[in-house]
């Protein structure tokens, strides 16, 4: 059933099509609200939360971006609003990160700029093994929130770059600068882990 479907029979009062929603945008959501907040079951909350916003706000919905994008929003606003209420509370010392640090290591790339040591090539069965990809969900876990959200909508659920942009009210420019370090820090950990299993 696509989208427009869903939503004449969400608006009809059918529960059946709200049941078919939360299974197919709950795992999303979830994730979405995870990467703003610091426990699992505040992240659940918050999705809760972002469900009745979506029923309440159904007739609303005028359908001018996809109808995951316009729940996306949802989860997310609510998520970074529960997120800094719970940063309030947490010492500074928690916020520090490396965000003005290179992104790659330096001692990679040769005075004018070119790889000096290039990245390694993975053989794709390794890369395919249940333990490496529950390296790559332990290394996104690790990131900044903003850049935990961009990562995951675009290389784990495979959303369009503008649909990323509507969600998180992104700039293009911002989001790929998101990206480019999310997807550095990950391959960095990936490349430190398949290295220590070769050795």
């Amino acid at each position: 059933m696509d989208d427009a479907d869903l939503l004449a029979r969400l608006r009809a009062g059918d529960e059946a099509a709200f049941a078919e929603l939360v299974d197919r945008y709950g795992p999303l959501m979830l994730r979405i609200a995870r990467s703003h907040v610091q426990s699992q079951a505040v992240a659940e909350d918050v999705v809760q939360e972002a469900w009745l916003g979506v029923l309440q706000g159904l007739e609303r919905f005028e359908g001018r971006s996809s109808l995951k994008t316009w729940i996306a929003t949802i989860v997310a606003n609510r998520a970074r609003t529960r997120g800094e209420r719970e940063r309030r509370s947490v010492p500074l010392s928690a916020f520090e990160t490396d965000e003005g640090g290179p992104t790659v290591d330096p001692s990679r790339f040769t005075s004018d700029g070119a790889w000096g040591v290039p990245p390694a090539s993975w053989p794709e069965e390794r890369l395919l093994a249940a333990e490496t990809l529950e390296r790559v969900e332990a290394a996104i876990a690790t990131l900044p929130p903003r850049q935990q959200e961009v990562i995951v909508l675009r290389d784990v659920q495979g959303w369009a770059p503008e649909d990323v942009n509507t969600a998180l009210g992104l700039t293009d420019g911002n989001q790929r600068v998101l990206l480019h370090r999310a997807r550095a820090k990950v391959r960095d950990q990936l490349e430190r882990y398949l290295s220590e299993e070769a050795a």
